[in-house]
């Protein structure tokens, strides 16, 4: 394809915990599904200058915005469970009071009414940096037998949604569906020119691999992105000689009992990072707007 280019970051460098630690509030930990900080500083800071505006339309414990404003970036964002959003708050709370020059402003909604919940910001942003939902529980926290002496697994903090009204509950093409409308109304925050970078990676359902990547981005190119760049964010370390897994408890177990019944699948090391393009014309006498302060609204 003209002009796309492929790029490999390494992202993964350090555990998710580690990249956490003491940059956010510790019942960060709570949400299952977090993106990783090093791979939304790397984009912010990769298609986006200081003082400019990123949005995260599915900001969860606002790690987006969080790096945004340590960047120097202001930032807004939409979440739909609003103790999540009240905790992506206390995240950018504590950006500030860490010394993040920018700003960041987080509303508590339905992302697929992202042009009503921020009305103000139409034709303002820099870059969209999101990532969508892969089910209503992941992997979480556990604690196996080798732990704790006793047989069995225990799992907490894998649930992040009960409220059947959160995206995450539907079938793939009801997802699709939601994620084209939030697109759709990203698309018209976006400046012309700007960037939405999209953070997913396949799925495993009753066996089956799913495509999740190659379905966002013909959702995303329906509704008029234009396809820039593929990066492959590693998820594992680079060491001296080897790959430093960095694969769940959960992700081992389930390749392990594959390769017994003779389905020779792999660990996920890696995430695919999707970037598209608004392509308009810029339209004349657009200033940036955005209101200060990290209220839910």
């Amino acid at each position: 394809m003209a002009g796309v280019t492929t790029s490999v970051w390494a992202t993964g460098q350090r555990q998710s915990r580690v990249q956490r630690r003491g940059r956010y509030v510790p019942e960060s930990m709570q949400h299952p599904g977090k993106m990783l900080p090093s791979i939304a500083a790397r984009v912010i800071a990769s298609y986006t200058q200081p003082g400019e505006l990123v949005v995260d339309p599915m900001c969860g414990i606002g790690t987006t915005l969080v790096e945004a404003a340590h960047l120097g970036r202001n930032a807004a964002g939409v979440e739909y469970e609003e103790m999540w959003a009240r905790l992506a708050v206390a995240n950018l709370g504590f950006a500030q009071k860490q010394g993040a020059s920018g700003v960041g402003r987080v509303v508590s909604g339905d992302a697929r009414n992202i042009t009503s919940l921020l009305p103000d910001l139409a034709g303002q942003a820099a870059l969209v940096l999101t990532s969508p939902p892969y089910g209503v529980a992941t992997h979480g926290h556990i604690r196996s037998t080798r732990d704790t002496g006793e047989p069995g697994v225990r799992k907490w903090n894998h649930h992040y949604s009960t409220d059947r009204g959160n995206l995450a509950h539907q079938q793939l093409p009801a997802l699709l569906e939601g994620f084209r409308r939030i697109l759709a109304g990203c698309t018209e925050l976006l400046r012309p020119g700007g960037v939405a970078a999209i953070t997913v990676r396949p799925y495993r359902a009753r066996g089956e691999l799913v495509d999740l990547p190659g379905h966002v981005h013909q959702v995303a190119e329906d509704v008029g992105l234009v396809f820039a760049d593929r990066i492959v964010c590693l998820l594992c370390g680079l060491g001296y000689d080897r790959l430093l897994n960095r694969a769940s408890f959960f992700q081992l177990h389930e390749a392990r009992k594959a390769w017994a019944r003779g389905l020779p699948i792999h660990a996920v090391a890696h995430e695919d990072l999707l970037v598209f393009r608004k392509l308009d014309e810029p339209r004349p006498g657009r200033r940036h707007a955005l209101a200060d302060g990290c209220e839910v609204e």
